[in-house]
Parts: structure tokens; C-alpha cells; sequence
């Protein structure tokens, strides 16, 4: 169970570590830019806000483990015997925030025995906070304004969807798939904006056919399943997995 107190305390963290990331935006250059082993963009931003949310998670829930992008995960021997831990990505679209696009997040979410309970999806250069809890369905907030309930479409069979897909990770299975269903229209978001997008009725499915890590589509997948108007939205996406690497998916189904 997440508490009032808990959901608040991390949604300020959140926001903290995305004051943080904005310093950097703003900048003339992007600071610290260099390639990890994947061959991932990570910038001085992305590491100052893992620390952010690394230390004020630990201070806010000192017994829960923590994994996030920025730092080598445990082991899945260790790992195996967690049954809640917090999964952060501090910095998502670090390929949008190289090129100057308000569309990067910062992303927490809370695993409890496989299934995000709580997500944080905060797109700081817009000034845009998602958030969701299980059992409390999904939230959005502008402008520091309040808290507004969002709710996914459910269409009837047939119905032309709106699609969403990724700004910097385009495919031709995308395009083979998108052959199979009927298409109304097509748009394009970066990082785990496009859960959110889907969540807030904004578009009907977002199709990802191509890896992706459980950090980059946590946060987002608990604000899509807590948007049902009536009980949560079934998702495809589980965590901890010995790999915490995901294989092709598809949210609104």
C-alpha cells in the first residue's frame, strides 16, 4: 500500500530531481554528454537526478531496494528474493533533452510482486506530472495546478485507433504491424510520455516493436493500467525478470 504521505514525498522528489535536469537544459551546452557501453547517450543531467532520487528514496523508505538506470542492478539471485523495490529511471529521452525537446521524464515507479503499484511520471520542461496508484486510478497535473483524473478509451472493435509511436526509435515491423489494425492517425511522442498519452485518451495504442528496459516503461505502465473507467487495464509488461530487458509490446490492447 502506498500512503497519502509517501505518494507526496516522492512526487516533490520527483519534481526536485526535475529542477535538477532543467538547469542543464537551459544550459549552452549539454553537459557531460558521453556514450555508456550500449551505446546510450547519458548526460550530467541524468546523473544528477539518479543521485537526487537514489538518496531521497533511501531516506523516505530505507528498507526498500532501489534500481535505476544510472547504476549497476543486483543480481537476479539477490533480486529473486525482493517482492517490492522501487524502479527509477531518472532521465528518459536523453535523445530528445541532447536535441533540445521538452518531451524527457523523470520516472519512478514502485514494484510490489511483479506489478508497478505506483508510478511518477513528471516532464519537467513542460511542466506536466502524471501519477497513479493502484487501487486510486491515474492522475494529471499542470502547472503545479491540481490533480485531474485521466481515463483511457475503450473503442469498439473496428473503431480507426490513433497510434502513438516513438519519436527516435521508428521500425519496419512497426509499419507491418500497423497494417493489421485500422489507423486513423499517427503521432509521435518521446519517452514514457506515450503510456501517458495513452492513459489521458489522447491516443488509443502505443505499439513498441523493439527492446526496451523495465526502468523505461514502469512509471508509465502503472499510470495506463490505474486509467480504466472501470478496474484497471490489462498490460502485457511484467518486472523482475531475470533479464530486466523487455521484448516488443503493445499498451491499449
Amino acid at each position: 500500500m502506498v500512503t497519502t504521505e509517501l505518494r507526496s514525498a516522492v512526487v516533490a522528489l520527483a519534481r526536485d530531481a526535475g529542477k535538477a535536469t532543467m538547469t542543464y537544459y537551459t544550459g549552452p551546452s549539454v553537459a557531460g554528454l558521453r556514450e555508456k557501453e550500449d551505446r546510450s547517450p547519458v548526460t550530467l543531467a541524468d546523473e544528477v537526478a539518479h543521485e537526487i532520487l537514489l538518496e531521497g528514496l533511501r531516506r523516505l523508505d530505507p528498507d526498500t531496494p532501489v534500481i535505476s538506470e544510472e547504476a549497476e542492478a543486483a543480481s537476479f539471485e539477490i533480486r529473486s528474493r525482493w517482492n517490492r523495490f522501487w524502479l527509477v529511471d531518472p532521465l528518459d529521452g536523453t535523445k530528445e533533452f541532447i536535441k533540445r525537446r521538452d518531451e524527457f521524464t523523470v520516472n519512478v515507479a514502485l514494484i510490489e510482486d511483479g506489478e508497478p503499484v505506483f508510478g511518477v511520471v513528471l516532464a519537467p520542461a513542460l511542466d506536466l506530472l502524471y501519477w497513479a496508484a493502484k487501487g486510486e486510478g491515474a492522475w494529471r497535473e499542470e502547472n503545479t495546478g491540481p490533480s485531474q483524473r485521466i481515463y483511457s478509451r475503450s473503442l469498439p472493435p473496428g473503431t480507426p485507433l490513433t497510434v502513438v509511436e516513438s519519436l527516435s526509435h521508428p521500425s519496419a515491423d512497426l509499419e507491418e504491424f500497423l497494417k493489421t489494425i485500422p489507423v486513423a492517425r499517427r503521432v509521435k511522442a518521446g519517452s514514457s510520455l506515450k503510456f501517458c498519452w495513452v492513459a489521458e485518451g489522447r491516443a488509443d495504442i502505443y505499439p513498441r516493436l523493439g527492446p526496451t528496459m523495465e526502468w523505461d516503461v514502469a512509471a508509465g505502465d502503472c499510470i495506463y493500467r490505474q486509467s480504466g473507467r472501470e478496474g484497471e487495464r490489462p498490460s502485457p509488461l511484467t518486472y523482475n525478470k531475470p533479464d530486466l530487458r523487455n521484448t516488443s509490446f503493445v499498451i491499449g490492447l
